[in-house]
């Protein structure tokens, strides 16, 4: 029984799906005006962990991930490079999927992109509209009118009277509001920027209403599980399940959220400037080792993914691949994996998706192999050995890249031969030795115990 942290209940609840055995996902995914950073990788790697855990208990998994392809920031962005919002937005997706692809992340089952759903947008805003709880600005667009849903501000905890208040103080706030909180569902054109012929004129739709519409037409009412970063709870949640349920359709049955990739104690996001590409990660650690990092920190949590803890985490998976390795030579790869280790992941995973326990039962489980290799036991280790590639399996971690035993041999004898150049104080020479094993796709990294190695 998966138990989860509910957003919208504000304590630890019973998973519950709409269909026993069905589980319907909707994650809000990018906005695709430029490459994607470390933070986009852990989001995405986050609920690829969570729909892969839900198949592996026996659950079929409808996932939905939707892409926004028109919004302010690509419609500045294409003005700026010259292009069209069509072509700036395929490109940067492309290199979205890209990048996921090198991490295992699977693709979505339905990829909704917001181009391809103006109807279903516009029926719901024309719904919002006849039952009073939207309202026409001439020459502005179509506002939704927040007094006039109750349950505003259930998901985030906020109160209208507060947010009204905060918004009083802003500089500019269109008195032709009805409440300077009420947002915009469709927005009339302007000049130079796509449009879509509607009942109350040219114009786009307001990103809340994006996911709304789009959930609702590819998994129906009361459709199971939403999330999402945290960062989106509000205003972007909050405004689509007001939307949704203001029309009256039956919304989430349950809400979750994954917490920032911080930097220096500050989020990271394009906007400001502090952002590491998840394309130079991977470069630098490979996605196993990005893979291991997120997961070692509950997802719920923020986190830092500098090069310390890519690092890190790298360590950790040279410790699984010796195991490996280890086991050829001494044990019975074979193996029945070892019930208990299998047992302690179940658990772990079964409390709100609790990864860092997981991924813990896992590297418990390469050190007892080992302890069991050397006590000469090798029944014992065999089987906790097969504990660990079959558990990271269901965590989507992809295979170690196979290496020929003389290509791995040549490999060692570079780093043996850098880290003797090292010792001697022939610093350029060791530099051309890491170069060389980089120009290779090697990536080398020093630690305490010695020199480790990935592809």
């Amino acid at each position: 029984m998966v138990r989860i942290f509910d957003t919208l209940a504000k304590r630890d609840v019973e998973l519950t799906t709409r269909v026993p055995g069905q589980v319907s996902i909707y994650v809000c995914g990018p906005t695709v005006y430029d490459v994607p950073h470390v933070g986009h990788g852990r989001t995405a790697l986050v609920y690829d962990v969570i729909r892969r855990y839900l198949e592996w208990r026996g659950n079929t998994v409808r996932f939905v991930g939707n892409v926004t392809n028109v919004e302010d920031k690509i419609i500045a962005r294409a003005a700026a490079e010259g292009t069209t919002e069509r072509e700036l937005a395929d490109r940067y997706e492309a290199a979205y999927w890209d990048e996921l692809d090198r991490l295992n992340v699977r693709r979505p089952d339905d990829v909704p992109r917001a181009t391809e759903f103006v109807e279903p947008m516009i029926d719901l805003i024309r719904e919002l509209v006849d039952a009073g709880r939207a309202y026409v600005i001439e020459g502005e667009g179509v506002y939704f009118s927040v007094g006039a849903y109750e349950g505003y501000g259930q998901l985030s905890g906020r109160r209208v009277e507060d947010l009204i208040e905060g918004a009083g103080s802003r500089v500019e706030v269109d008195e032709r509001k009805q409440s300077p909180v009420d947002f915009a569902l469709w927005k009339a054109a302007k000049p130079d920027e796509p449009d879509w012929d509607s009942p109350w004129g040219a114009g786009r739709p307001g990103w809340h209403i994006e996911c709304s519409a789009m959930s609702l037409a590819i998994l129906g009412e009361n459709f199971d599980l939403h999330g999402g970063g945290d960062d989106l709870v509000f205003p972007h949640h909050e405004n689509e399940r007001a939307q949704a349920e203001a029309a009256g359709h039956p919304f989430a049955r349950h809400w979750i959220h994954s917490g920032m990739v911080m930097v220096g104690g500050e989020k990271m996001g394009k906007s400001l400037g502090n952002f590491t590409t998840l394309g130079d990660a991977l470069d630098a650690h490979g996605p196993r080792a990005f893979r291991l990092a997120v997961l070692q920190v509950h997802y719920r949590s923020q986190m830092e993914l500098t090069a310390n803890e890519l690092g890190a985490a790298a360590e950790g998976i040279q410790r699984v691949d010796n195991l490996a390795r280890r086991t050829e030579r001494e044990g019975d790869p074979s193996a029945v994996p070892a019930p208990e280790v299998v047992a302690a992941f179940e658990a772990a995973m079964e409390q709100d998706f609790g990864t860092a326990g997981a991924v813990a039962s896992i590297f418990d489980a390469v050190k007892q192999a080992n302890s069991a290799f050397d006590a000469g036991d090798g029944a014992r280790g065999s089987a906790l050995a097969a504990a660990v590639p079959a558990l990271l399996d269901v965590l989507g971690f992809p295979e170690a890249e196979a290496i020929a035993d003389d290509e791995r041999a040549e490999i060692d004898a570079l780093v043996q031969a850098r880290n003797d150049a090292r010792a001697a104080k022939n610093f350029a020479r060791a530099d051309s030795i890491r170069d060389e094993l980089s120009a290779r796709g090697i990536t080398i990294q020093d630690s305490a115990t010695g020199t480790l190695w990935h592809r």
